[in-house]
């Protein structure tokens, strides 16, 4: 085992980080930007390195600057969270190089998943059930257009090198889809330095339900179940939960064994989770594989009773998984809900100093914070605040939970989404487990 692990992240994820090495002993450094040189995060690890400036190119994103913290530092091994550089494989492959244990998959790995139409081949290969779409990026609107008329509109555009739903363009007939193309590549090259664009059938009201995957080095590929996560905005994820609601044993049996056959024909190892679309009559289809840990682990902690985290940390130093797939068995329900300062009709950032902030606490709560009373949301970053999770010995016990401890959070200064995760949990379809990804979009939970 490693004796010191950098987090090379910030905020809620990087609190976690030390929290899981603090249970196996081990000795934490993290890393800093000038704006965060107050934040919770720096005090809780047993160091801190300044990187640089505020913007995350100068501090978060610049590898160089976070292999110098660890020689630095004396760390032998990096966890780097999620977002960032968690699914960059030239900063995995640079980790390895600099002898340095990198806590997560192969950078061979991450490259495979990472480039969506090679993913969409790969699993395709494997048997998994993807999307209609494109086998290749488009070059131009002209081979969009082709591709759009072979598989029928709606269709979206997808950035070949993104993820968290950035770069998205939905696209509803041919007059719309030159200019989305444009938009669409404009914006995959600004966030992600790759302007390559694929095209995909747009499904119409689908859920969302991904699968956590766990392989070790000895060749041992685990599911631990489902999580739901279609309530979401601009595609991104407000509330996961697991079990997934509704969902039939048939459908569920077909997700886990294609995502277990999806990370074996990768020779996965570590922490993974493999996400597709459900539609309304069972049938799903691979979205995509996001290689770390995902921001909605807690879920899966809750339901499982195990720490994926240190499972992350032992599987990293080549010990065996800590649990088998028999052992994984769903106990109860539970549900979180991601808090952003931000506006909840808009859903712009609101940055600022939080004035007043009460969290709460409680059988079956749990709480993943990135900021204390007094933190300063920056502009820099994701305003993603604080995950709050409700466990319980079935889904009405953790959705009445969730309901209290909503209505116990305070947050003063800067506008959050808590209105709207508070009408979201007391809507009746959501209270049914009937959700698809369009309900926000929709006004579902508005008026």
């Amino acid at each position: 085992m490693f004796r010191t692990v950098l987090v090379a992240n910030r905020g809620e994820i990087a609190r976690r980080i030390v929290r899981g090495c603090r249970t196996l002993g081990l000795a934490t450094v993290a890393v800093y930007s000038e704006a965060d040189r107050d934040a919770p995060h720096v005090k809780d690890a047993d160091r801190a390195v300044l990187l640089g400036p505020a913007p995350a190119r100068e501090s978060y994103l610049d590898a160089e600057r976070l292999l110098r913290a660890a020689r630095e530092s004396g760390a032998d091994a990096v966890h780097p969270g999620y977002g960032f550089l968690s699914e960059n494989w030239r900063f995995a492959a640079a980790c390895a190089e600099a002898r340095l244990t990198f806590i997560g998959p192969s950078p061979e790995a991450i490259r495979a998943m990472g480039d969506k139409p090679q993913a969409r081949r790969r699993m395709g290969a494997a048997g998994v059930p993807i999307v209609p779409g494109s086998a290749e990026p488009v070059d131009d609107a002209e081979a969009a257009a082709r591709i759009a008329a072979e598989i029928g509109y709606p269709v979206i555009l997808k950035a070949a090198a993104g993820g968290g739903g950035i770069g998205m363009a939905k696209v509803a007939d041919e007059t719309a889809l030159a200019a989305a193309l444009a938009t669409a590549t404009r914006r995959a090259q600004s966030a992600f330095g790759n302007g390559q664009v694929y095209v995909e059938r747009y499904l119409e009201a689908p859920r969302h339900v991904e699968v956590q995957v766990f392989g070790d080095s000895k060749g041992t590929i685990v599911h631990l179940h489902e999580r739901e996560c279609s309530i979401q905005r601009r595609h991104q994820k407000l509330v996961e939960e697991s079990p997934a609601p509704n969902l039939d044993a048939r459908t569920k049996r077909g997700l886990t064994e294609a995502a277990l056959a999806g990370a074996r024909a990768i020779g996965y190892v570590n922490a993974g989770t493999l996400e597709f679309l459900v539609d309304a009559q069972g049938g799903f289809y691979f979205l995509e594989m996001n290689t770390r840990l995902q921001v909605e682990h807690p879920v899966t902690e809750e339901v499982t009773g195990f720490d994926l985290v240190a499972a992350q940390l032992r599987v990293a130093a080549g010990e065996p998984l800590p649990f088998t797939q028999d052992r994984i068995e769903p106990r109860g329900a539970a549900i979180e809900v991601r808090v952003y300062a931000e506006d909840p009709k808009s859903f712009l950032p609101s940055p600022g100093a939080i004035t007043r902030l009460t969290l709460p606490s409680g059988a079956g709560i749990r709480v993943e914070s990135g900021v204390v009373e007094g933190s300063v949301v920056s502009v820099h970053y994701d305003p993603l605040l604080f995950k709050l999770i409700a466990h319980g010995s079935d889904r009405g016990q953790a959705l009445e939970r969730l309901t209290r401890a909503l209505d116990a959070c305070v947050v003063e200064g800067v506008k959050t989404t808590l209105p709207l995760l508070r009408t979201i949990a007391a809507h009746p379809e959501f209270r049914r487990g009937r959700v698809h990804t369009q309900m926000v979009e929709q006004g579902a939970f508005h008026g």
